[in-house]
């Protein structure tokens, strides 16, 4: 078995690497708090430090008072050494944020993608727009991350099908990469969603678990991660639950579409997939649930909200949504049986705990797995907010993999 050898210019890179991470974590530092942290000598985190220093990563920020003596240095990482770029794109709308290396948002920005056909166009215009902006200079940029609702090949990176994104096709990638000539991510939104709940929200203290996203525009999906990592499946497919077959849901065959995964129909007055999971949850399908309840609302959180605002009186619609989501639920756990289910989009944050709770003692009842089921607790947008994180990652490994000439 060969072995990289541990030269001196690997070893500094190392040492380089998780002085900045340790700076990102628990900065600011001082050098001797630096040296305690990571197990090394006064004399290397000088020298360290000083590398760093000269290759603008890191800075001064203050100082703290010790014993005996002058007081120590206080060091970070610059927040302008790098900036990373995050999109939430959808077919009404795109959502963008910009971050500096340390996290910190310095920018947000919306665009209309009706505005253009032409995916390269969109992106490249939010891009220009997030810069300008936050007032960052293009070669700042260092990682731009794109969340879409679409299945992403994961031996690609390209978009395989959006059902939404009709012009988001094979070779996007490589247009927006040569068009922004930085590195550019495409990735489906569940996904990124679940890494934000997995970082900072309702998944913080679990590494296996899947995030079922009940969206108001129709959408239905879902992330599923395994001992830390994204399980995307062979061709990207993993988590398109709106396709499940499910009790209660018809098949392709059953209303005259075999195979026809595209070919739509009408339910309360606008276009709805017809089989599947997603013909019990999509929004459509609860306007309608809730218009049979008595709550007939313009929007499925106006529905939720005036059945939860009901009290008694909207338990018996609130049951029947849940006992559908819990279908659901209940085939993905004799499956994979993760323990947590997390419930994410605007109809899960509209039904919040309460609606949580009745999904889990539905799930109980219909298979042998009961897992714990609940709320997405990401602040802000998760699609975004997990692009973001995503970017992150990579400029890190970028910037912070070139400290040592």
């Amino acid at each position: 078995m060969s072995r990289r050898p541990g030269t001196p210019r690997l070893l500094r890179q190392l040492n380089d690497r998780a002085a900045l991470e340790l700076l990102l974590s628990s900065g600011p530092l001082t050098r001797t708090q630096l040296g305690r942290e990571t197990g090394l000598s006064k004399v290397t985190a000088s020298q360290l430090l000083a590398r760093l220093e000269e290759r603008s990563l890191v800075e001064v920020v203050g100082s703290q008072a010790g014993g005996r003596g002058p007081n120590a240095a206080l060091y970070a990482v610059v927040p302008s050494s790098a900036y990373v770029a995050a999109l939430d794109v959808s077919a009404t709308g795109v959502t963008a944020a910009i971050a500096d290396i340390t996290g910190r948002t310095v920018g947000e920005v919306s665009v209309d993608p009706a505005a253009s056909p032409d995916p390269v166009d969109v992106v490249h215009t939010t891009v220009a727009k997030l810069l300008e902006s936050a007032r960052v200079p293009l070669d700042k940029l260092t990682a731009c991350v794109i969340g879409t609702p679409g299945v992403v090949d994961p031996r690609t990176g390209d978009v395989r099908f959006s059902f939404d994104l009709h012009s988001w096709h094979e070779g996007v990638l490589e247009a927006l990469r040569t068009d922004l000539r930085r590195a550019v991510l495409i990735e489906n939104d569940v996904n990124l969603a679940a890494l934000a709940e997995r970082a900072e929200g309702a998944a913080a203290e679990t590494a296996d678990f899947v995030l079922m996203w009940l969206g108001s525009g129709g959408g239905v999906g879902m992330a599923i991660m395994l001992d830390d990592r994204i399980h995307s499946g062979r061709s990207g497919g993993a988590g398109e639950i709106g396709y499940l077959p499910v009790p209660g849901a018809p098949l392709p065959d059953d209303v005259g579409l075999p195979g026809g995964y595209q070919s739509l129909r009408t339910a309360y007055g606008k276009p709805s997939l017809a089989h599947g999971f997603q013909a019990l949850v999509g929004a459509q399908e609860i306007l309608a649930l809730g218009a049979a309840h008595g709550f007939a609302e313009d929007s499925v959180v106006g529905v939720l909200t005036a059945a939860r605002d009901a009290g008694e009186a909207g338990d018996a619609f609130l049951d029947e949504l849940a006992e559908r989501v819990a279908r659901g639920v209940a085939s993905v756990c004799v499956v994979l049986d993760p323990g947590l289910v997390v419930l994410g989009g605007d109809v899960a944050q509209a039904g919040g705990a309460d609606l949580a709770a009745r999904v889990a003692r539905h799930a109980a009842r219909i298979g042998p797995n009961a897992p714990e089921v609940a709320t997405g607790r990401v602040d802000g947008n998760p699609v975004l907010r997990g692009a973001l994180l995503l970017a992150l990652r990579h400029a890190r490994e970028q910037v912070f993999a070139s400290t040592v000439e």
